[in-house]
């Protein structure tokens, strides 16, 4: 018998939401890309993937055309992380548009 307890802080409910069968989203997977006819290799956990993933669903592309779109602008800002770009991306998508 479990008894709910009302969360006290954002984070609280958070956690809550984080069960043991959400796990696989914490998981690090790689992909690799072409980028301009170079290969590369991004990892990101899981989670991120999956907006990666409903971004390009959204903008009707691939997911490499995608990475190469978030490639080409965002690393004017942060030059030497691709995998940084990515994650901000996926932020501000939430942010934005969920």
């Amino acid at each position: 018998m479990s008894i709910f307890v009302e969360p006290k802080t954002i984070l609280d409910h958070m956690f809550q939401a984080c069960s043991t069968d959400q796990i696989k989203e914490f998981i690090p997977e790689k992909r690799g890309f072409r980028i301009h006819g170079h290969s590369t290799t991004i990892r990101l956990e899981a989670a991120y993937w999956s907006v990666i993933e409903e971004m390009a669903r959204d903008e009707k592309i691939t997911v490499s055309k995608l990475v190469e779109t978030i490639h080409d602008t965002c690393l004017v800002a942060n030059d030497k992380n691709l995998a940084s770009c990515l994650r901000v991306i996926c932020l501000k998508y939430i942010n934005l548009y969920s």
